[in-house]
């Protein structure tokens, strides 16, 4: 299979922001670009929802809660611990 070049413009801050995010992954800026371009052949479409999601109201106030510490479960030092705490009776 052939390979050719392809030249694509981007801003240099995402470029390196992006880099930096594959580099991560232990993939090239290169490879991310194929394996995008790959799986939208195979599917037939872009293969992610574009958009910009805003959680509501009640994901908003989980999420501060989670942060906080509120409404979670105690903390468990073994496997055994917590299964010993499911089988408690209340």
């Amino acid at each position: 299979m052939a390979v050719v070049n392809t030249d694509i413009k981007v801003e240099q801050s995402l470029k390196k922001e992006a880099q930096e995010l594959f580099e991560s992954f232990g993939l090239s800026l290169n490879s991310a670009v194929n394996i995008f371009l790959r799986q939208s052949v195979k599917e037939g479409a872009i293969p992610f929802r574009i958009g910009n999601p805003v959680p509501n109201a009640e994901t908003v106030k989980a999420i501060e809660d989670a942060r906080n510490g509120v409404g979670l479960s105690r903390v468990f030092s073994s496997v055994s611990e917590l299964m010993e705490d499911l089988d408690a009776e209340d």
